[in-house]
């Protein structure tokens, strides 16, 4: 089925009927349409895989896909142009060019998160650049996916668009098929087993992956405006947003009143019981659920009923050991560094410009070897999670996770060691923003850094000595929502951009073309053979070059 529908593409896009700007701009006029109109579908359809709320459905999906359509297909006849390069003096008379064409047959393969929106905006660069497309939506987010399969064939046409549903055996199987770009949203993992695919075929990729993406808090930021900005941008979507901030780096000055400030703020956003707020989501499910309740501290997450008494007390007994050894391992750590983290907080330098502080290899991991002087030991604190702030409530059948800060969480937690893609908010205290980029360049490259300083040279510092797919001063999650900005990652974070006219660039091939008249035959001076003469020429044309 799945090589029938990529033939299928094939011989559609082979009859040229993508590449007329007219179709692409009637296929991007249907898919705003299909948003706009399908609106309660599309809402419901959130609400039942992810309990997301309306308005994140509408303002953080359906209107993105909605605007990106729009603006690609206003700029159609100014990126599809020739666009004129200067050819070199010794080539004169001539002329050179290039011009954007399609790619071909392109595979999207979108994740479960923003099930609606990672799919159809990158789709709509696709049609913009006169694709075909195959959509492969996640089967983790069913209601969307039938959805989706549902209404795509009613507005875009049939023969050049298709969806696929289905598991990763359907995934597989389009995967050996040769497209000439696939585009795949999701985690690293499955991000290798893509890119491993298309090499087969030697097909381009574009990766659009994660990771744990950081943010500093000095003293110089508005305490009030930072704690409200990381609360929204981390647990919008239940934490489920893959540029979400995923920790905090916070100076001593203002870390425990920053963790006490985010409460404050996920109390005015969600009320006091987020579980009965409409605004607030669920996680997608019960294997994702188990696993973020593992990142907590010990003991805040009652274990499932155990089928037997003598169950119930070894379950008692394990969780009691495994708290007993996090506080010891939290204590001894924190004797060991003592006498470093001393000598830095009297030694602590201002960062400058100019100071030389290179960006971690791509295959840094999150366990890398944390100097002590880098991050506080917070007295008693004892779980190497960190003090629950606010939060830790769990509801394993509705699959809630409350809105949870930790403060004082060490770099070798369970939280630390993963992307957390939850709502749970883990503070690291750390000693400056020396130290934080020194914290931040030892891991792999983030999707995603956010810097709430008013401080020049910290921020200009963090923008020449880290690397991450955006940086975003006092702004989480800005650069998502525009079609101005291309997104993407770097490193481990991801592959290639999109996003308006890099998301047109992404699925085009951009061909060079040159031109130069038959006569005068200007060439004739540098055919065989090559004589005296000639080689003196060539002297000269050396020194002016």
């Amino acid at each position: 089925m799945t090589n029938q529908t990529f033939e299928q593409l094939k011989k559609t896009y082979e009859s040229g009927r993508t590449r007329p700007l007219a179709w692409r701009r009637a296929q991007l006029n249907a898919l705003r349409r299909l948003v706009t109109e399908n609106r309660d579908a599309f809402v419901s359809s959130a609400m039942a895989d992810l309990g997301k709320p309306a308005a994140e459905t509408v303002l953080m999906e359906l209107n993105l896909v909605a605007g990106e359509a729009q603006f690609v297909r206003n700029r159609l006849s100014l990126w599809t142009a020739r666009h004129p390069k200067a050819m070199h003096w010794m080539l004169q008379p001539a002329a050179g060019w290039t011009i954007a064409e399609p790619k071909g047959v392109v595979l999207i393969i979108s994740p479960w998160n923003y099930p609606v929106l990672l799919a159809l905006e990158p789709m709509a660069d696709a049609l913009a650049a006169g694709n075909a497309v195959c959509l492969k939506p996640s089967e983790l987010s069913p209601n969307t996916s039938k959805l989706l399969a549902e209404l795509v064939p009613q507005y875009l046409d049939s023969e050049a668009v298709r969806v696929v549903e289905g598991g990763p055996k359907e995934t597989g199987e389009l995967l050996k098929c040769p497209f000439n770009h696939i585009f795949y949203t999701g985690g690293g993992h499955v991000g290798k087993i893509v890119m491993c695919a298309a090499a087969e075929h030697l097909t381009p990729v574009t990766l659009e992956l994660g990771g744990k993406s950081p943010c500093f808090v000095d003293r110089t930021a508005d305490i009030n405006v930072a704690a409200r900005r990381i609360a929204w941008g981390k647990f919008t979507n239940a934490g489920q947003t893959c540029v979400a901030p995923d920790y905090v780096l916070a100076t001593p000055d203002v870390a425990e009143a920053l963790a006490e400030r985010i409460a404050v703020a996920i109390t005015e956003f969600y009320g006091e019981d987020p579980k009965a707020s409409p605004d607030f989501g669920r996680i997608i499910n019960d294997r994702h659920f188990e696993r973020l309740c593992k990142l907590l501290p010990v003991g805040t997450v009652p274990p499932e009923e155990p089928s037997s008494p003598l169950v119930q007390v070894a379950s008692a007994v394990g969780a009691a050991m495994d708290m007993v050894g996090r506080r010891f391992n939290a204590v001894t750590t924190g004797r060991g560094g003592a006498g470093e983290m001393a000598g830095s907080a009297n030694n602590a330098a201002k960062p400058t410009a100019g100071s030389n502080m290179a960006a971690a290899d791509d295959g840094a991991t999150a366990s890398a070897a944390v100097e002590p002087s880098e991050i506080h030991k917070v007295p008693g604190v004892f779980d190497l999670a960190g003090r629950i702030v606010c939060g830790g409530k769990v509801d394993r059948a509705a699959r809630y996770i409350a809105p949870t800060v930790l403060y004082g969480t060490s770099p070798d937690a369970p939280v630390m060691k993963e992307e957390i893609f939850g709502p749970i908010l883990p503070i690291l205290v750390v000693e400056d923003a020396v130290s934080a980029i020194r914290f931040i360049n030892k891991r792999s490259r983030p999707l995603a850094a956010y810097v709430f300083s008013r401080d020049h040279e910290v921020r200009l510092t963090f923008e020449r000595q880290t690397s991450s797919g955006a940086l975003g001063y006092s702004l989480p999650l800005g650069h998502l929502l525009s079609s101005r900005l291309p997104f993407g990652g770097v490193g481990a974070s991801g592959i290639g951009t999109y996003h308006g006219k890099a998301g047109f660039l992404t699925f085009s091939h951009v061909k060079t073309v040159v031109t130069k008249p038959q006569f005068p035959d200007t060439l004739r001076l540098v055919y065989p053979p090559f004589n005296e003469a000639k080689a003196k020429l060539f002297d000269i044309i050396a020194k002016f070059s």
